[in-house]
């Protein structure tokens, strides 16, 4: 019975003190920055609200108030990017209004709800943060959005995400937007031209299974605009969209409680194609997947050695060498080119005259000249530079400098493929000479074939039947069709034997032979020697009166023939 009543009264504990952190928030309330532990949470705990380290950590350290998801991922923070020290706050006013203050007292950021009636303030299991008065909602953090976009979160035209310099934006026609500084289009995407002509008030909605939707009372259902490359299930798993500080959107998810989060879907594929992604003047390559940032030459350092997204600056400005100034070739490079700039800068002329129109043009900071056929020519003015080197790209590059110009030195990834390239090279080399050699050998063989096959010296050199077993010594072996041409087709007879006869024949050399023709095959192998050793007896000794040679021919021709000494 003791153990029922502590039963029920634990969950009659736990029942008040999840009512208790699920209740309003009170105007009066405040969370410290010192306190990490301090949150207000949605009633069953999937968000909260509280300060968080800034991320990459600073020193002295430095805090965000985040709406974060379970396992602290943020998806929401109290004026974007600012920072407070240890001693900052966020204060929920008795005037309605949300206050972040610094511990120095200053307010870094207010929700500019004073005198509107806010009477309390509640963050809901969709991870929205509203003030509230009575019931209503005066204002949201859905409808203030910072970087990031979560399931059941509406983004309409004139919201914004933004991350340092890159925003991220829905415009009328139902395009989605990626501009740097508010003024470089560098990436945008819409739906079919013929939906979007007809939107009037689009909006792009995030499904809980990681489904990127667009819109409109104008769209009988909402058209797909990406998917999450994952299951699409939900479940304890949150998927949301962020733009990020590298100016890229993409699409992650995150499992309850795990603190991380898995990339699904990215905007942009290439991320060198983000415009200012390594500063003013960097430029930006691949080392093996991964982007990296670096500086045009040793005519120019990095802004940060600790951070190259930095950018780089020049060691000389040119005002200070007008008289040494030259023109910096970047080969495979191209300084990233996007509306509004295309629409001024662009001009079509040669590849040297990009180069050089540019040096003489004191408006002109760098050129590219697209190596495309097209003649486009790029001019980009003192101002921002952002650079794009791959070795796959076609484009040449050009930036004043102050002579004279000092070459990056090569890097680890490029004398690699340098010395990869020379031993293919190599390789290449001995395939192509033993090629060719095996090449001239068929020409020659072949040659040597087509004009030696009629001739009455080519013999055959293959034999069904040999003489002797030794190999040096051997007697010459004829064909039984030159035979039967030195002999004229054996008309003229010399005399008869054993066997057969024997006629007068002239070889190619000239050489008068006498050549017996042996009859009846069926004699065999035996018989045959028995009758060429038989006429070597009558000829005398084999090594002065030597046999020319011999021939066994095919079973059709059923013939055996003897060629003897000269006559």
């Amino acid at each position: 019975m003791a153990i029922k009543f502590r039963l029920v009264l634990l969950s009659l504990f736990c029942l008040v003190f999840k009512t208790i952190s699920a209740a309003p928030i009170s105007p009066g309330s405040s969370l410290s920055a010192s306190n990490g532990n301090q949150t207000w949470s949605s009633p069953d705990s999937t968000f909260s609200l509280g300060f968080i380290p800034a991320d990459p950590p600073t020193s002295p350290p430095s805090f965000i108030a985040a709406i974060t998801y379970s396992g602290g991922v943020p998806i929401w923070s109290a004026g974007s990017e600012i920072c407070v020290d240890s001693g900052g706050t966020l204060q929920f006013l008795s005037s309605g209004t949300l206050q972040l203050v610094n511990g120095s007292g200053d307010t870094l950021w207010d929700s500019n709800t004073t005198g509107r009636g806010v009477s309390s303030a509640k963050l809901d299991e969709t991870g929205n943060l509203m003030l509230r008065n009575g019931t209503a909602s005066v204002w949201s953090s859905f409808d203030n959005p910072t970087d990031t976009i979560v399931p059941s979160q509406n983004f309409t035209v004139g919201k914004v995400l933004r991350s340092g310099l890159y925003s991220f934006k829905l415009i009328r026609n139902g395009v989605l937007t990626l501009l740097w500084n508010n003024s470089i289009l560098y990436w945008n995407q819409g739906l079919n031209s013929s939906v979007t002509t007809n939107l009037t008030s689009p909006s792009l909605i995030l499904k809980s299974i990681g489904i990127l939707t667009i819109s409109d009372p104008k769209l009988a259902t909402a058209a797909i605009f990406a998917y999450s490359n994952e299951d699409a299930e939900a479940g304890d798993i949150l998927r949301f969209l962020k733009l990020e500080s590298d100016g890229n959107v993409r699409i992650y998810s995150s499992t309850k409680g795990s603190g991380t989060k898995v990339e699904r879907w990215a905007a942009v594929t290439d991320q060198c194609q983000v415009f200012g992604y390594c500063g003013n003047m960097g430029i930006c390559s691949y080392n093996d997947s991964n982007p990296i940032c670096g500086c045009a030459s040793l005519n120019f350092e990095p802004v940060d050695p600790k951070d190259s997204r930095q950018g780089c600056k020049r060691k000389m400005e040119i005002e200070d060498c007008p008289q040494n100034m030259t023109m910096l070739d970047l080969d495979h490079t191209r300084f990233l080119t996007y509306p509004p700039e295309t629409d001024s800068h662009i001009f079509f002329v040669g590849i040297s005259a990009c180069k050089l129109n540019c040096l003489a043009n004191s408006a002109c900071d760098a050129s590219t000249s697209l190596s495309d056929g097209t003649g486009q020519c790029y001019y980009k003015t003192p101002g921002y530079l952002s650079g794009y080197h791959s070795p796959a790209m076609t484009s040449s590059s050009y930036m004043k400098v102050c002579g004279p110009v000092v070459p990056n030195p090569p890097s680890s990834l490029e004398r690699a493929c340098k010395k990869k390239g020379w031993k293919m090279k190599v390789w290449i080399l001995v395939l192509v000479v033993v090629a060719s050699l095996l090449g001239l050998t068929a020409v020659e063989g072949g040659l040597w074939w087509w004009f030696c096959r009629k001739s009455h010296s080519f013999g055959s050199l293959s034999a069904q039947h040999a003489l002797f077993e030794y190999a040096s010594g051997a007697p010459v072996q004829f064909s039984y069709k030159e035979l039967e041409h030195s002999t004229k087709k054996f008309k003229e007879k010399l005399g008869a034997g054993g066997f057969g006869a024997v006629y007068k024949g002239i070889l190619a050399n000239r050489t008068v032979v006498a050549v017996k023709r042996l009859e009846g095959i069926e004699q065999g192998e035996k018989q045959f020697k028995m009758e060429v050793y038989g006429l070597l007896h009558q000829l005398g000794d084999l090594h002065t009166r030597a046999m020319f040679g011999f021939e066994s021919i095919s079973l059709q021709q059923r013939k055996r023939i003897v060629l003897c000494s000269p006559i």
